[in-house]
Formats: C-alpha cells, sequence, structure tokens
C-alpha cells in the first residue's frame, strides 16, 4: 500500500522525507509528493506523478521548500488514477491544512457530498481528501488542532493511517491510526512517523507502533499519545535490531536478488534460537498445554506467498498431528462462514503483520473463539499485537514486492511449529523427528549450494524469457510449491503462468498443452517420483518442453527424460520444498531481467496491501 513519513525538529525537512520515501517507495510508486510548514507559517506542496525520482527533479529545480516540519508519501493508487491531482499530500481548500493518508475511507462519498453541499470544492477524485476538506471544516469550531482531528476521526468510516499538518500549528504534526500501519520514531530533538520502519531507520532505532484508535502529536521536544477517548497513553518502545545497511542494496542489482541470497542466514536466524541439541524449544509461546491438547482443527489463513506457505504446511501438519487442517484465503475466510469455536487453533501467516484482509479474519476468528496464533516479520505489528501468541521469523527487512525470504522462514517456521506441536502431544515418530531436526541444521548449508548454480538459473532465463504462457505441475509438497514459484513468474515478469496438480491434468489441463509449451515439472517429493516422471512423459508426448527440478539422488533418472534438469540437495520431505523454491525463485528472476522488467517494482502491486 501507501508509504508515509513525516518529521519534525531542527533539520531541514525535505531531506529527511526524501530519504524515508526513498526507502518506502516498495510501498507505493504511482505518485509521490511532500509538504512543508514554512518558517513564516506557510504550507508548502511539492507531488508529481510517477517515481520519486521525478519528484527528486522537480524540487531541485526551484527555489527549497523551507521548514523543520513535514510529511511525506509514496503512492499506489487505489482512488482515482495516478496524476499530480490525486497525489498526496491532500490540501484543504483554504490551503492551511495538509494530510496524507494510507488506507480507504469507506464512507467518503457521504463526506464529500456533505462537504459539497457546504460550498466545499474538490480538486481530486480520491477518498483522501475529505479527510483534508473535512478538517478545515471542523477547525472552524475547533479550540485547537487536536480538537478538529478528533472530530473528523468521529465521522470516518474505514482504514487510516495519517499524518497532519496545520500551518498555524508549525511545530506540530498530528498522526493518527486505524487498521493501517503506522509507527512512531523517538531522536533526539526531533520526531518522526512512518509506516515502515525502513523509512526512518537511518535516523533513529527507538520506535514504538501506534494501535488503532491512538492520535499522536509530535513536535520536536517529544511525542504525547492520546487513545480514542484522548487519555494519554504510555507507549512501549521497541528498539529495531537491524541497521541500515540491511535496508539497503549492498552492491546487489536488486533487492530482490540481495533477498534470495541472504535467505541461508534468514533461515539461520529462525531455526537457531528454536532448534537446541536436536530438541525444538518455543519459549516464546504462551500457549497452555490443556489448551494445546484440546484443539480439533486448525486453520491456516493467510494472502498471497503466505497463502502458499499454508499450501505446503497443511501437507506437513496433517502428517505430524494427525489433524485435519484447513489452507483458507483470508479474503474469503470471514465471508464463509468458517466453522471456528474454542477448539479451533487458527494460524494467521503475514509477513508485514499489517494485511488488512488477515487482520480482518483474525479478529472474526476470535469473534467466534478460536486461539489466534499469528507467523510474522515484523516485531510489534497489528497482527502480531492481536494475537494470542506470535512466532516471528527475523527474516530482517525485506524491501522487493516479490517476497523471498519472508517466503521462506514463514514456510520453515510452520514446519518446525508443527512437529513441536506433534511431539508435545505424543504424535511425533521419534525417528521421523530426529530425522526432521537433523536436517534443520543442515537446512541453511544445503540452500547455499543451491544458490551457487546461478549460472544453470540465468541460462533457463534466458532459453525461456520469451515465452507467453509457462505451466507449473506437480504432485503433494510438490504440487503447493509449484504455487509459489507460478506466482513469483507472474508477479515479476509479467508472464501468464499456472501452477496444476500433475495428477489433474488429463481432466482438462492437458488440452493446454500444445509444442513448444514450457512446462515446469517439479519431482522433489520422493514417495510420488514415479507418478511426476509419468506426469512429465504425458507433457512430453504432446511437446511440451520441459525444465524438471529434482533432486540429487534422482538427477540420473530426470535427466532422461526432461530437456533441463536443475538439481537440489537432498533432505528430509518435509523440508525438501525450503530447497526446492530457490530455482523457481532465481528463474522467475533472470527471466524478468531478460525481459527488461523493473523487478523490484512489479507494475500494479505493492508490497503490503492495506486495503480490502
Amino acid at each position: 500500500m501507501c508509504g508515509i513519513v513525516g518529521y519534525t525538529g531542527s533539520d531541514p525537512a525535505v531531506p529527511v522525507l526524501l530519504d524515508g520515501l526513498e526507502r518506502l517507495e516498495y510501498r507505493g510508486y504511482d505518485s509521490a509528493g511532500v509538504a512543508v510548514v514554512s518558517p513564516d507559517k506557510d504550507l508548502q506542496i511539492q507531488k508529481c506523478k510517477g517515481r520519486l525520482n521525478v519528484l527528486r527533479r522537480r524540487l531541485e529545480s526551484q527555489p527549497p521548500l523551507e521548514g523543520t516540519v513535514g510529511i511525506g508519501h509514496t503512492r499506489w493508487a487505489t482512488h482515482g488514477e495516478p496524476n499530480d491531482v490525486n497525489s498526496h499530500p491532500h490540501v484543504s481548500q483554504n490551503g492551511r491544512i495538509a494530510v496524507v493518508h494510507n488506507g480507504i475511507i469507506e464512507n467518503y462519498a457521504e463526506i464529500k457530498e456533505f462537504l459539497q453541499h457546504k460550498g466545499v470544492h474538490f480538486r481530486s477524485d480520491t477518498d483522501s481528501e475529505v479527510v483534508a476538506q473535512l478538517l478545515e471544516y471542523c477547525f472552524a469550531d475547533a479550540v485547537d488542532p487536536l480538537d478538529a482531528v478528533y472530530a473528523v476521526l468521529e465521522r470516518l468510516e474505514g482504514a487510516y493511517a495519517l499524518g497532519i499538518l496545520c500551518a498555524d500549528r508549525p511545530d506540530m504534526l498530528i498522526a493518527a491510526r486505524k487498521d493501517a500501519p503506522l509507527l512512531l520514531g523517538y531522536g533526539d530533538g526531533e520526531s518522526f512517523i512512518a509506516s515502515d520502519a525502513t523509512a526512518i531507520i537511518a535516523h533513529t532505532r527507538d520506535v514504538a507502533y501506534m494501535a488503532d484508535g491512538e492520535v499522536a502529536v509530535l513536535t520536536r521536544a517529544g511525542i504525547q499519545v492520546f487513545d480514542e477517548y484522548r487519555r494519554p497513553v504510555e507507549k512501549e518502545h521497541h528498539l529495531i535490531q537491524w541497521d541500515v545497511a540491511a535496508a539497503e542494496k549492498g552492491g546487489y542489482a536488486h533487492f530482490m536478488f540481495k533477498e534470495i541470497m541472504e535467505q541461508p542466514e534468514a533461515l539461520r536466524q529462525t531455526i537457531s534460537p528454536r532448534l537446541r541439541d536436536g530438541v525444538l524449544c518455543f519459549e516464546e509461546l504462551s500457549l497452555p498445554e490443556e489448551k494445546l491438547r484440546a484443539f480439533d482443527r486448525i486453520y491456516l489463513v493467510a494472502c498471497g506467498s503466505s497463502y502458499h506457505v499454508g499450501m505446503v504446511g497443511k501437507y506437513n501438519l496433517e502428517r505430524f498431528l494427525r489433524l485435519p487442517v484447513e489452507v483458507c484465503l483470508a479474503s474469503e475466510f470471514r465471508y464463509s462462514a468458517p466453522l471456528v469455536d474454542q477448539r479451533s487453533l487458527v494460524i494467521v501467516i503475514s509477513q508485514s503483520g499489517e494485511t488488512l484482509d488477515s487482520m480482518a479474519a483474525l479478529r472474526e476468528a476470535r469473534r467466534r473463539g478460536g486461539y489466534i496464533l499469528s507467523i510474522v516479520n515484523v516485531v510489534g505489528s497489528s497482527i502480531a499485537r492481536e494475537s494470542d501468541d506470535v512466532l516471528y521469523t527475523w527474516a530482517g527487512p525485506e524491501i522487493a514486492v516479490a517476497t523471498t525470504k519472508a517466503y521462506s522462514t514463514q514456510l520453515v517456521l510452520l514446519t518446525m511449529f508443527g512437529l513441536w506441536m506433534a511431539d508435545k502431544l505424543g504424535r511425533a515418530d521419534p525417528a521421523d523427528y530426529a530425522a526432521v531436526t537433523a536436517e534443520l541444521a543442515l537446512l541453511p548449508g544445503k540452500l547455499e549450494t543451491v544458490l551457487a548454480a546461478t549460472d544453470l538459473y540465468q541460462y533457463l532465463g534466458s532459453q525461456y524469457f520469451n515465452r507467453d504462457c509457462i505451466f507449473y505441475i506437480g504432485r503433494n509438497l510438490d504440487y503447493a510449491l509449484g504455487l509459489e514459484g507460478s506466482l513469483k513468474l507472474k508477479e515479476i515478469s509479467y508472464i501468464h503462468s499456472e501452477s496444476y496438480a500433475a495428477g489433474e491434468l488429463k481432466h482438462g489441463t492437458i488440452s493446454l498443452i500444445e509444442p513448444g509449451t514450457l512446462v515446469v515439472a517439479l519431482a522433489t517429493y520422493g514417495p510420488l517420483f514415479d507418478k511426476a516422471v509419468s506426469n512429465i512423459v504425458e507433457v512430453k508426448s504432446r511437446g511440451a518442453q520441459v525444465v524438471a527440478v529434482t533432486t540429487e539422488s534422482r538427477l540420473a533418472q530426470m535427466e532422461k527424460i526432461a530437456d533441463h534438469t536443475i538439481p537440489i540437495p537432498d533432505t528430509h520431505p518435509a523440508l525438501q520444498p525450503n530447497l526446492g523454491v530457490v530455482p523457481l525463485q532465481l528463474f522467475a528472476y533472470y527471466v524478468a531481467l531478460q525481459r527488461g522488467c523493473d523487478i523490484d517494482k512489479p507494475k500494479n502491486l505493492a508490497k503490503s496491501v492495506t486495503v480490502e
């Protein structure tokens, strides 16, 4: 979704805002803008359609915007086409109030109609402008800006993270939050707001996460936070554990490639604290044992790649636990009358911890009595705070829109949790437990072996980048893995791609295979390798070209059948997808590179989806 940054202090605001927006551009890049209160109490605005560098050039071509209090925004359009007028910040009719907004105002049409009847003229087609115009309307009866802000928030329906400037109070920046991420940064004589810590990590690592209904008043002297009833709130501070270098490319051409290469270390960060002398430990969980034993069903709820983690997890958890596991798209969950009750464990998986559909599903599951365990990467995020228990992946910041290391760490963490739970319930086979835990310790090293073969993935990308359609097939865990491989390709290369359960080919999909069609066949799941081979023979008989991913122990057999083979090390079947996904990520990366695509910022996509 959109990116927000705000600053108040003694330094010029614009450089701080532009630096923050550059680090937030992965959240939206249709347009960008800044607003600063000048020393003579005037609002100075500059905004435009396009990437952040367009805004930079425009700012460089004019006299500098002076002021030490400001807000900035980088947009991913949901209301109104990307253009200069629809860009943020939005300004009230009298030019005294500026607003940046992330989220969606559901009753904006009603508010807009009301204000138009009062003579207010709207410039944009966005839902966000109503906030600025309504603030001006309410400010007429307010003693101070905070009175107007609370009056406006009472009338807004939907989700919002807001940064607000008032030219009449040049020392003050106001922030408000409901169902959209916003954090506060504490500096020495300066204060910050941001929708993600990456925006302000160069200036402070001392942050607090705003909760729903809270309003914050920022000055260079500090930050005051109030709840929805305007009572003071003492915020818990968090220290960001990673430094600014983690959010930079570090010599790599793209963030995506950097984050692919970071996966071995990310897995170590996820695994090592929870694996001690061959024993799985989840000391961070408060889940009572009697509650653990009472569960009779597990729901895995997620969106996008996290949903694909759930698809792999279903196979593993049902094998380990012998409990029914249902994988649910978060956007569908709360509309499906889910059969959640007090005996249900609901595992919500989200990289950002702010995905609005997942948050809504979490609240629906809680309303029905489910126990909520979240798997997230961002400490203190909304989903983490509203869960009964949380497991952090500790993957570090992920900047590329297409997830890689977040997927891998979620995947291994869910597998580890399932095996830990099976052991606690006395359902884990001792030999299987020992085999998985032994392989967990070896997994990062084996992943490094996979990453060493970049020449192979680059060659395959050069051979197949010009295809119009690519199919992925697999069985069991390989089918679930293919879903993620296909999504990666679609996200960054814009090639139409679908993943199918290989056994379903003959039920209709085989009609789409014609001479020259590329099929990426996944054959890493040992128990069904022979059936996977039969499916490969089947598509080749229709003229398909096949790139096969298989294990080193079966490579010789596969080389006799497939046009190209990608070997990965053998490991326990439950962990094989953690190795198998990396060639699919790199294949998608090199295909997109050959096609000249903007890999880190694919069209129409943004990193964190905070609207429904």
